[in-house]
């Protein structure tokens, strides 16, 4: 929980840093909180559409949860921003997992 209070401590001076953003939600996975994860991991990209590093964390939650096509949604649209900023890696590792859902 420590590393969670940090980050709640730095999120209070920086609200909308989605870094820090990701980074909780990164901690709430590995701490069991799935739905704080998702729900973080779902207002970054709404907000943010182009912080493609979260799209990929939200479509595996959604996966796991047997919501498929609401994962395939992230993958897809993480696919579009990831090629609009030219981020290739990003959008050949949300290609492979939507590739992998799907076939």
């Amino acid at each position: 929980m420590e590393r969670i209070d940090k980050l709640l401590a730095y999120l209070q001076d920086a609200p909308n840093d989605n870094f820090l953003r990701h980074a909780l939600a990164m901690e709430y996975l590995k701490s069991g909180k799935e739905k704080e994860a998702q729900q973080l991991l779902e207002a970054i990209l709404n907000e943010s559409p182009e912080y493609v590093g979260s799209y990929y964390q939200l479509a595996k939650i959604l996966e796991r949860n047997a919501e498929t096509e609401k994962a395939i949604f992230w993958y897809e649209r993480g696919m579009e921003y990831a090629k609009k900023a030219n981020e290739r890696h990003t959008y050949n590792e949300l290609q492979s997992a939507l590739e992998e859902l799907l076939y």
